[in-house]
């Protein structure tokens, strides 16, 4: 068990206007409502406009945590923002939202993990804050991936959407959020899912370098639904809790049928499963605060909940987090 000094304190979530739906993307490439919904489990995807990048999703979701709970993010020391989607190579998308809220005496870092960058990113504030380096940190997941998706490659395109989660994680020293980690990484399997930057090569095999996400994903599925069951495990093991002891699961929605799968090996309970895939798709770094937003909104997710959150993708990189819901409820 972590001996955590961190505690949640706040959520906001903010998506953009556009909706793509099924029948849009019909239009674009051969393929089906029903044969999307039928693999994915998606039916619609936001999609950030033109002039709209990942900081402006960014802040937006933070203005809107702001607004909901009334929190002062003056005193914030240090901004973590997960994206493989940044405006710019540097400066930072951290370095924005410090430019935007005005946020003196703060540090500001990318943290580039894929579609486990949330959950990164909630790990590494808990231990800059119980570790005493810091105090009140801010982790923002966002993505505009629909600005790297190929909309001519019909396996990719019904897959990604855009969005934005932000989380205010500060200094308790009698009630830390964070029980228990699983983080780890099998880069070996990095080819997979990739971006390609300045190599045109990955462990010595030529590599796709049009700009767009590229996915192998059947290797991405069988790795997924072989590693985040066993973290799982490992995580309750950590402890001493068994699945029925699970108020929610919330994995990365990066596919509903992968979702079930994990499940199903996992012995989790799909209705004890939180998800934001059908109406936001995979948002990668977004998609799990979304999920918990999707929570929110409904009453589901209460405060005081044990909260199992499992982030993996890109690297490939996992990292899963059990959490004491500490989020007021509103």
């Amino acid at each position: 068990m972590l001996n955590s000094k961190a505690k949640l304190t706040a959520l906001g979530t903010y998506v953009p206007e556009r909706i793509l739906t099924n029948a849009d993307l019909e239009k674009l490439v051969d393929t089906s409502d029903e044969w999307i919904v039928q693999r994915t489990g998606m039916r619609e995807r936001r999609i950030a406009a033109e002039d709209q990048y990942v900081s402006d999703l960014c802040i937006q979701a933070v203005t809107r945590m702001i607004n909901l709970y009334n929190v002062n993010i003056n005193e914030v020391d240090m901004i973590i923002v997960a994206t493989s989607t940044p405006d710019y190579y540097f400066p930072s998308t951290a370095s924005r939202i410090q430019a935007h809220f005005k946020i003196s005496d703060t540090g500001s870092m990318d943290v580039s993990a894929a579609c486990a960058g949330f959950t990164y990113g909630l790990h590494l504030a808990n231990g800059l804050i119980t570790g005493g380096l810091h105090r009140k940190v801010l982790v923002v997941g966002a993505e505009t991936l629909s600005k790297i998706t190929d909309y001519t490659d019909r396996t990719t395109c019904v897959l990604f959407g855009d969005g934005a989660g932000a989380a205010l994680v500060e200094y308790d020293e009698n009630e830390g959020s964070f029980l228990t980690a699983d983080i780890g990484t099998y880069g070996q399997g990095g080819v997979h899912l990739y971006r390609a930057g300045l190599s045109d090569y990955l462990d010595g095999e030529k590599l796709q370098t049009n700009g767009f996400l590229v996915q192998n994903g059947r290797e991405v599925y069988k790795w997924a639904v072989r590693s985040v069951p066993a973290g799982v495990e490992r995580l309750l093991e950590q402890a001493g809790m068994k699945n029925e002891d699970l108020d929610w699961f919330v994995p990365h929605s990066a596919n509903l049928r992968m979702i079930e799968s994990i499940c199903e090996r996992g012995a989790i309970p799909l209705e004890k499963t939180l998800t934001s895939v059908e109406f936001y798709g995979n948002t990668s770094a977004a998609s799990i605060p979304l999920a918990l937003q999707c929570g929110l909104d409904d009453g589901r997710l209460r405060y005081g909940q044990r909260v199992l959150l499992y982030g993996f993708g890109g690297g490939l990189t996992y990292a899963g987090l059990l959490l004491k819901w500490s989020v007021p409820d509103l």
